[in-house]
């Protein structure tokens, strides 16, 4: 993976900008220990126009996370 460092306005299909995402493998691994977790999932799972498969969750510290795979 290469990192990419981007500036946006608005997170994609009307989703509120997260402050950080994270490209995963696969993201249905990531949910399920997310979801055995009890963490509060905020938006998705989604597969997305843009071709990617996403979820958002909030850090301890309050911080929209954007956890996706591209499909």
């Amino acid at each position: 993976m290469n990192v990419q460092i981007s500036f946006a306005t608005e997170g994609g299909s009307g989703t509120s900008v997260p402050d950080l995402s994270i490209e995963v493998d696969d993201v249905e691994t990531v949910l399920e220990k997310v979801k055995d977790t009890n963490i509060p999932i905020e938006y998705g799972p989604e597969n997305e126009p843009c071709g990617v498969r996403r979820f958002y969750v909030r850090d301890p510290f309050g911080k929209l996370i954007n956890v996706l795979q591209y499909e």
